[in-house]
């Protein structure tokens, strides 16, 4: 499933249309008064949930929007057609900013709920409007006004139920591979996976959830190291999180000082993450064969944790067990009040390092500025 979930927009609300300037005239009638109509409104933009969309993927193709521009008024005082509002379709669960000053303007939620986010342009007055009773051929009229332009960042809140998080080469892909119809690319190389890849764990008719494949972390992700920032931002549109840890690293490196690497760059990225709910899964049984289970307890001490799941990709080994007790705990948690505690620490984390690059390049254009002293020999 190709999955998108930050998307630019650019919205234009429609223009109102002018005013007409116009004269009544009709046989044996030699002065009539004015009769200039209004123009109409402009159209404006609003964004709409809808449930059956799960990513924006479809902005990328097209990410301009506008709404329709009202009509001229005419004469005999005939008032221009309204334009049409705009109504674009979102999935449940977007959250809205202005992309030029970072201003939260609003979450869609629910199916068929709208948020304005581009007002119409007003209506321009005809000549009659400015008839008095000393100005009884009025040539005043007013032009339109122009629609709201905005550009926009969407952001969904909620990708998956479960996040798998891990280093590099952990075994992630495999996993919703293996669980599920999705499959993304897999290779014995770091940074295999480059998007969110998105895959439906069905038990049965009536039991599934959605598992969502992230880009490996490494040490310094908060500062952009690795796939940076947009990666983490992933994890908070997760209910679960899934931390696999590889029993044999590829490059002998110490499987516990790998799981401490991630949770420090959780907690530098936001607190909220950082205690979301999770379940230790060692991976690659397969490579130890019967030593596993004794590798995976010596781990797990090392750790500090007692409940931990050992699983193998090759050949099935605590699979289902898994699956089964990932769909018992999502049935049993409850939506708390910290998403919307992480959802924010999520934004301002990411404006406060939009605004760090945006200060580095500033300095950096400053030093290309400085003028170059030669000299001469």
């Amino acid at each position: 499933m190709k999955f998108v979930d930050e998307a630019s927009v650019s919205v234009e609300a429609g223009k109102g249309g002018d005013g007409c300037l116009s004269f009544r005239r009709e046989k044996y009638i030699e002065k009539g008064g004015p009769d200039g109509g209004d123009g109409g409104d402009g159209g404006s933009v609003y964004l709409i949930g809808h449930e059956p969309l799960n990513t924006l993927v479809d902005f990328r193709f097209q990410p301009n929007y506008r709404a329709d521009k009202g009509q001229p008024g005419s004469g005999k005082d005939r008032s221009g057609a309204k334009g049409q509002d705009l109504y674009i379709r979102v999935p449940c669960g977007t959250s809205v900013f202005d992309e030029s000053t970072d201003i939260f303007l609003g979450d869609i939620n629910h199916q068929g709920e709208i948020l304005l986010v581009a007002l119409a342009g007003k209506k321009g007055l005809g000549n009659t409007r400015f008839k008095s009773s000393t100005n009884r051929a009025p040539r005043q009229t007013t032009k339109g006004e122009p629609g709201e332009t905005r550009k926009l960042r969407l952001e969904l809140k909620l990708i998956a139920d479960v996040g798998l998080l891990g280093i590099p080469n952990a075994g992630k892909s495999t996993l919703i591979s293996k669980v599920s119809a999705a499959r993304p690319k897999i290779a014995d190389y770091p940074f295999t996976t480059l998007v969110p890849n998105l895959g439906v764990v069905r038990l049965d008719d009536e039991k599934s959830f959605v598992m969502a494949d992230i880009p490996g972390l490494i040490g310094g992700a908060a500062d952009g190291a690795g796939l940076g920032v947009q990666f983490l931002k992933h994890l908070s549109r997760t209910r679960l999180l899934l931390h696999l840890v590889d029993l044999a690293p590829f490059d002998e490196s110490d499987p516990v000082e790998n799981f401490h690497t991630i949770e420090r760059e959780l907690k530098r990225y936001s607190e909220g993450i950082a205690n979301k709910k999770r379940r230790i899964v060692f991976t690659k049984a397969d490579l130890l064969g019967p030593q596993a289970e004794e590798r995976a307890e010596y781990l797990a001490g090392r750790l500090g944790v007692e409940e931990y799941n050992l699983v193998s990709t090759v050949t099935g080994l605590g699979i289902d067990e898994l699956i089964y007790q990932i769909e018992e705990q999502l049935r049993e948690s409850k939506e708390n009040s910290s998403s919307s505690q992480i959802l924010q620490e999520v934004h301002e984390f990411s404006s406060r390092r939009r605004q760090e690059v945006k200060n580095a390049r500033k300095n950096r254009d400053r030093e290309d500025e400085l003028p170059v002293v030669r000299y001469e020999q």
